[in-house]
């Protein structure tokens, strides 16, 4: 019995590796051995389990983020976004992929829908760039990667879901992930721009005819124009909550309101993309707690067979042989590499609820730890063979764009993304100091 918590998790990852569907995997596993420690009473704690999470309101911002980005995705606004900005950067070298960077930072934080804003920007960008003579691998990996932006950049439901999971306040992470979000941008655009340098036929700037054409025809007018709404959908959103005005729940609906409205003005809202909205919305949040009830399930059995206990001997013995240090690196590195096998879902609500109580117990502070996971969780989206941003990009390329074009593309920004670990690690105040600041 003192090892069946092991079992219990290594029979999961076992089935999960399978290919069995995640949810059923989750609750058939935890019924399992529910039976086997606790024998039919069982039965009269899960309910109580699974009431406690579709009862939490903190969780009601799932569906409301969700519809707000979808709404966003089918406004058009990601369009006019790409191509004002690729052609504000276009006398750079390297130009359009430091505007596909910015506009996906800009998508993040309006929607925080990975795979809209992947979909969206590998129609419309990746076409344009090779055209203009970029290297496909550039491409590819510019494009997964900036899409991945929404994940760590607020308003985003991966942050969400931390918070609830870790129980710290969902607006201390939304302000606590800005500085390490930005860190992310700075980094691609760096690596792009001396990319561009050093290997210019990789990344040739826009002619200067074209410029010149697109100079004259009223360039402040209509960067405003582009840039405008997506900046007020954030200052509503992440404003209300910064300024303490309104919790994450209530920032949500604004910003589903808000999105609402934008498309509303833009001339592209009518019943069928409303009906469509609330379709998508409706498949995304169900996905989403279905699986939340299962990791509901498997944590109440994983903690009543003392499984938080075993792990906490195991990382505590190891603190106690090297460093805490130590400790933090294998549990980093156990959520990476469970990266490229499960999405971030799975991983929120697999490994964070039994690796961050013992890291807190520590004394790692809860909300380093959440920028940290969220930051490492970004990576699960472009890690082979399962990175979701890669079969998003690959749907929608072009025919001459293969998949070694795309794996071979995102290697440099996996790096990028383990840099910036590492400096979320080195300089913690990167996530504590502006929700500190403030409040």
């Amino acid at each position: 019995m003192e090892y069946l918590p092991a079992w219990m998790f290594l029979a999961l990852t076992i089935l999960l590796m399978a290919g069995f569907p995640v949810t059923f995997t989750l609750l058939g596993t935890s019924l399992y051995f529910g039976l086997i420690g606790f024998g039919w009473s069982f039965f009269d704690l899960l309910p109580l389990r699974i009431w406690g999470v579709m009862n939490n309101v903190t969780l009601m911002a799932v569906p409301l983020f969700v519809f707000m980005g979808v709404m966003l995705e089918r406004s058009g606004m990601a369009e006019e976004l790409l191509d004002t900005m690729g052609l504000l950067f276009g006398r750079l070298r390297g130009g359009l992929a430091i505007s596909v960077v910015t506009v996906g930072a800009l998508l993040g934080a309006s929607t925080g829908i990975v795979g809209a804003t992947v979909v969206t920007m590998g129609l419309l960008s990746v076409p344009t760039m090779i055209r203009r003579g970029y290297q496909k691998e550039l491409v590819c990996g510019t494009v997964a990667a900036s899409g991945t932006l929404g994940q760590i950049i607020p308003p985003s439901i991966v942050l969400v879901l931390l918070g609830d999971i870790v129980g710290v306040p969902v607006g201390d992470l939304f302000m606590g992930a800005v500085l390490p979000g930005m860190v992310l941008v700075g980094l691609y655009m760096i690596y792009i721009f001396f990319v561009s340098l050093f290997f210019p036929h990789l990344a040739p700037p826009i002619p200067k005819s074209e410029l010149d054409e697109f100079f004259d025809i009223g360039l402040a007018k209509r960067v405003m124009k582009v840039l405008l709404p997506p900046l007020f959908l954030i200052l509503a959103v992440l404003g209300s909550i910064f300024a303490g005005v309104a919790s994450p729940t209530e920032a949500a609906a604004v910003g589903a309101v808000g999105a609402t409205i934008l498309t509303l003005f833009r001339g592209t809202f009518s019943i069928e993309v409303l009906r469509a909205v609330m379709l998508q919305t409706m498949k995304l949040t169900c996905m989403v707690f279905i699986i939340l009830c299962g990791a509901a399930a498997f944590g109440l059995v994983f903690r009543g067979l003392g499984g938080d206990a075993l792990v906490r001997g195991f990382l505590g013995g190891l603190a106690a042989q090297y460093s805490l240090w130590v400790v933090l690196a294998i549990v980093m590195g156990v959520i990476f590499i469970a990266g490229f096998f499960l999405d971030f879902i799975e991983i929120t609500f697999i490994h964070v609820p039994v690796l961050a109580p013992v890291m807190i117990a520590f004394g790692v502070d809860p909300l380093w730890l959440c920028i940290l996971i969220a930051v490492n969780l970004q990576t699960s989206f472009l890690t082979p063979p399962f990175g979701f941003s890669l079969f998003y990009l690959k749907a929608v390329t072009p025919p001459g764009v293969t998949t070694g074009h795309i794996y071979r593309g995102i290697v440099p920004f996996v790096i990028l993304q383990a840099i910036g670990v590492l400096f979320v690690v080195a300089f913690p105040w990167l996530a504590t100091w502006l929700p500190r600041a403030v409040f």
